[in-house]
């Protein structure tokens, strides 16, 4: 019976051994790979980098309308920090729009020697409008400015009628020499039949520069000394009618 105990001993000896040694805690088995700690590590620090930006923005003011050097009114109408401090109370209104005026320095000094031809008009404007030239008649896409009192051969000073960009300068056989404007609205502005032209292409203008004197051209040889003036939706769109668009208000 001892020799039996004894075996039986033996016998389950080493499995008790081997139950304590094969019995590992989950966690130990997550500790023992390499990638836990690496793991952890960017885990804690992405957390503390969210704390600090939280701790950041919580002790960040919020931009109110003052920091921006805006206001509002009582009327809920926005004004400028620098408008709200004009003096006596009143409000600085925005810059507004540039005006096209008439290309000559006193509107009363000159008359519209040959009207722009409008499709709409009358039969006797529109033929008062028709240019012929040989044995063709063109419809006139300007108008014609001459000089009510015909002193100096009836020559006067030809001004930019809005800021902008010389884009042309020309010596035309037919329409004399050619000056062309474009501006900031998209608007061209053409005078012909000039002569002592002061303008190079690509200088900048402002309404009112003197770009040269009325002269006289080939085309409407019959108009004398005078400024063929021409307005255009771009270089190449359709011809409007300056009249409805000049100021009468020199400025």
């Amino acid at each position: 019976m001892n020799e039996q105990n004894k075996g039986f001993q033996k016998e389950e000896a080493p499995k008790t051994v081997q139950g304590a040694q094969g019995t590992t805690s989950p966690w130990k088995r997550l500790l023992a790979k390499r990638w836990v700690f690496p793991a952890t590590y960017m885990a804690a620090a992405a957390i503390i980098l969210t704390l600090m930006w939280v701790y950041q923005d919580a002790g960040k003011q919020a931009v109110g309308e003052k920091d921006l050097g805006i206001e509002v009114s009582s009327n809920d109408q926005p004004v400028t920090a620098q408008s709200s401090a004009a003096p006596d109370g009143a409000l600085a209104v925005s810059a507004q729009p540039e005006t096209m005026q008439w290309p000559v320095k006193d509107r009363t000094q000159v008359t519209v020697s040959m009207p722009f031809y409008d499709s709409k008009a009358t039969n006797e404007e529109k033929q008062a409008a028709m240019i012929q030239y040989g044995d063709q008649l063109i419809p006139h896409t300007a108008i014609n400015l001459k000089a009510k009192d015909a002193k100096d051969d009836g020559a006067f000073d030809v001004l930019a009628a809005m800021s902008g960009k010389v884009t042309a300068v020309e010596q035309n056989p037919v329409v004399g020499n050619l000056v062309e404007i474009t501006h900031s609205n998209g608007l061209v502005t053409v005078y012909q039949s000039l002569t002592d032209v002061q303008v190079t292409k690509g200088a900048e203008v402002k309404k009112g520069d003197v770009l040269a004197k009325a002269g006289r051209n080939d085309l409407e040889k019959e108009d004398g000394v005078h400024l063929h003036f021409e307005v255009r939706q771009g270089t190449d769109g359709a011809a409007l009618n300056p009249e409805t668009i000049l100021n009468d208000k020199q400025q």
